[in-house]
């Protein structure tokens, strides 16, 4: 089958780390069908390139700026050579459905929706969220739609009533677990990884650090990440006496990541709200039990033998559930959490729940019934 993938989110030279979501995603369907990709690039994106290949594949860049519609509108006019000949079209990320709104794919039609402001819309500037109810409209508008888990699928299926709207999951690919290390030394080693951003809370996850070592916990933080709130995160924890206690190396990259986890004994995520937290995920495949804020898809795969969600954003909660997932996992192998998830996220999982959608797509675009 001849799919053409269509995505504003997608890596460049200036932004190398920009969708690499939608990279796995891509890569899974490519097992299967032949992949075409058209890169809808936003300005702060554009590193100039128009054709490329990209592990293996073959992209396209359409410029388009989503915040103005007479870009938007000259994105439509190319987009609609490039997807000649495609069996499926297959958008992913919101931003990607307004130039298919203003010419519908001749081919049946699949969407991808990861965007967070659907279930969280406070996250979103006053004038954008009064604006969300009337942009959710064109979620209407594919013949299917996926997305990563219930809790995004709610509101969309709010938007769509009876067309269909499924569940195909993020990737997250088993792989090697390393052992849990010996806690002969009496630490709590806790690692999460995120952007310092508010949604993130690492403001709190510093207090709830300090409460640990008031409790004598000989407690240490590695978060992995930057963003806008580095200098008062480190601000926050000279302040309160534990700043030897936290480490902030910045963004590191999936090997980074891995190593990060088997170091630690616990992956902390003090979330405001996620959709499926990925990282969450990733740590518990690497066999580290989780603590995580309870709004969001996280939800789902969490059983309570491996971890706990935390409802409200209060330090003494977190600590509580942090102790207590700590003393109820201690004596579980790093292998027996990862098998809480095994392959159920894996990218052959996800690409053949892909080939089922298009399975199920219409034979015409747009019909139904």
């Amino acid at each position: 089958m001849r799919v053409t993938l269509v995505t504003t989110w997608f890596p460049t030279a200036v932004a190398p780390s920009r969708g690499s979501f939608v990279v796995r995603d891509a890569l899974s369907i490519a097992a299967d069908h032949e992949v075409r990709l058209v890169h809808l690039v936003p300005p702060a994106d554009d590193d100039g390139t128009r054709r490329l290949v990209h592990e293996g594949l073959d992209v396209l860049r359409i410029p388009m700026d989503p915040r103005r519609p007479d870009r938007i509108a000259a994105a439509a006019r190319q987009l609609r050579g490039a997807l000649e000949g495609a069996d499926v079209v297959h958008s992913m990320a919101f931003s990607a459905l307004l130039p298919l709104m203003l010419r519908r794919p001749a081919a049946p039609w699949l969407h991808t929706e990861h965007w967070s402001a659907l279930t969280t819309p406070a996250t979103l500037p006053a004038p954008a969220r009064a604006a969300l109810p009337v942009l959710a409209r064109v979620l209407a508008r594919p013949d299917r739609v996926t997305a990563v888990c219930e809790f995004l699928a709610r509101p969309i299926r709010a938007v769509r009533g009876r067309r269909p709207t499924d569940i195909v999951p993020c990737i997250v690919e088993p792989g090697p677990v390393a052992p849990r290390r010996a806690r002969s030394d009496g630490a709590l080693r806790l690692v999460s990884t995120g952007g310092l951003v508010p949604r993130k809370d690492p403001l709190l996850a510093v207090d709830v650090l300090a409460q640990l070592a008031e409790r004598g916990i000989d407690a240490r933080l590695e978060w992995l990440g930057d963003g806008p709130l580095r200098e008062e995160t480190l601000h926050r924890a000279a302040e309160l006496g534990v700043a030897e206690r936290l480490s902030l190396p910045g963004t590191v990259d999936g090997d980074g990541v891995r190593e990060a986890l088997a170091r630690a004994d616990l992956f902390f995520g003090p979330t405001r709200a996620d959709n499926f937290f990925v990282a969450a995920a990733e740590a518990l495949v690497a066999g580290r039990p989780v603590v995580l804020g309870a709004t969001g898809g996280q939800g789902e795969y969490v059983r309570p033998e491996v971890g706990a969600l935390v409802d409200v954003q209060d330090a003494a909660a977190y600590v509580e559930a942090i102790l207590a997932v700590d003393a109820r996992t201690r004596e579980l192998s790093a292998r027996s959490i990862a098998d809480t998830i095994g392959d159920r996220f894996s990218a052959a999982t996800v690409g053949r729940g892909y080939s089922t959608q298009y399975a199920q797509l219409p034979a015409r675009a747009g019909s139904h019934g």
